[in-house]
């Protein structure tokens, strides 16, 4: 069980728009008021100091601990020993819990984008992939140097969702625009980059939007793409989709849609493939066909977060699906993270649970210490801390004895 941990920090980091100065302040509130359902309610972001780095004052006797990042998505957590590196839609921030230390990376200081989708390790470097400035690496964290890679160096487009490095040195990376193989994970050398698409896969990858990876079995290499899924194994594809299994019908899930916007109201390549996908009289967001988070267990099990059509899972032979009528919190999974004992966790727009014996465990939501219930990235630390981000905010959560 966590004992949590508590602390109002009115602000970690209340990134500005792209181009714009970072900024923090730290500050204790008091608790704050109830709200209908017994829920806790964050007060206003306070206004900030221009401050791109400095220190958070931490209430070591509290109970959990806030840190706000204005109002921006937490995309991607990564846990990198003492260091907490916080990926957002403005900068990625680098947490040094020793010392509670922070700094902000952003277009100011050699990032070509604001926007954060993925921050983990390349090569042995920090690295971050963003919302059109490519794939960059932190080469040297002393002078803020960065070496991106982009288009020209072989990347199929400027947004990097995910970046996996296979068992193998393969690095693959996951873009709007295909997903980039570098073989032997010779980034310096174009001739090792290939770029897989639907049209040059045949179909083998059902969509050229690719949300997430992960290594399977056997060096097998998984893909969440906005038409399914899809596995490459042998330098073979194979895919599937809602007609094979994939997400739960809509009839399973129609009374508990928590979103009503209709991404297909808002451009046409959505409205195509709703058309295309036999969706065409939904109008909230459900696509069963959307995979936006992806896990592959120690077993080989796949892990599919659906758009509204809940948690997937298979086996090596067949799908099977698991929405809020099975104990899901919410039926749009957003995120899922394995931690280091194997433990899957789901992350959806109601709250974080986990997957144990075959079931899921009571939801945690704000009550318990989150900063929000939608949870959209998470990491794990050896301790057994929590870290959970949402839009606004991080929370972490200390493991108890």
């Amino acid at each position: 069980m966590y004992k949590i941990q508590r602390s109002i920090i009115a602000a970690l980091v209340a990134v500005c728009l792209a181009g714009q100065g970072g900024a923090v302040l730290a500050q204790t509130a008091p608790a704050h008021p109830p709200v209908p359902g017994g829920l806790p309610q964050h007060p206003p972001v306070a206004p900030t100091p221009q401050e791109r780095e400095g220190k958070v004052a931490v209430n070591a006797n509290a109970k959990f601990t806030h840190f706000r990042v204005g109002n921006k998505n937490v995309k991607s957590i990564y846990a990198d020993g003492t260091v907490v590196w916080v990926g957002t839609s403005g900068g990625v921030v680098r947490y040094d819990t020793r010392d509670d230390s922070f700094k902000l990376y952003d277009a100011r200081n050699g990032l070509l984008s604001n926007g954060m989708f993925f921050v983990g390790r390349v090569k042995g470097q920090i690295a971050v992939g963003t919302y059109g400035g490519g794939l960059s690496l932190l080469v040297d964290e002393k002078a803020n140097k960065w070496k991106t890679y982009n288009i020209p160096e072989g990347l199929g487009d400027a947004f990097v969702y995910d970046v996996v490095t296979a068992a193998n040195g393969d690095i693959w990376i996951a873009t709007w625009s295909g997903v980039n193989r570098v073989r032997g994970g010779n980034l310096d050398d174009r001739s090792k980059w290939d770029l897989y698409t639907v049209e040059n896969t045949k179909g083998g990858l059902p969509n050229d939007w690719v949300y997430g990876l992960a290594e399977g079995k056997n060096g097998d290499i998984w893909l969440a793409t906005e038409g399914g899924m899809a596995r490459f194994a042998n330098n073979k594809w194979e895919n599937w989709n809602h007609a094979k299994g994939l997400g739960a019908p809509y009839e399973k899930v129609k009374k508990d849609i928590a979103f009503k916007n209709d991404p297909g109201k808002q451009s046409l390549h959505h409205a195509k493939q709703k058309q295309e996908m036999g969706l065409g009289d939904v109008n909230v967001a459900y696509n069963p066909n959307y995979v936006v988070s992806l896990e592959v267990d120690k077993q080989g099990v796949v892990w599919a977060g659906t758009w509204g059509g809940g948690l997937s899972r298979f086996d090596g032979k067949k799908w099977v699906s698991y929405t809020t009528a099975d104990g899901l919190p919410g039926n749009h999974v957003f995120m899922l993270h394995l931690d280091d004992k194997g433990t899957l966790w789901i992350g959806t727009n109601n709250g974080l649970c986990q997957w144990q014996d075959g079931k899921f465990t009571k939801p945690m939501t704000t009550a318990d210490g989150l900063f929000a219930n939608n949870v959209f990235a998470m990491a794990t630390t050896a301790g057994g801390d929590l870290w959970i981000g949402s839009f606004g905010g991080v929370a972490h959560l200390r493991s108890g004895k």
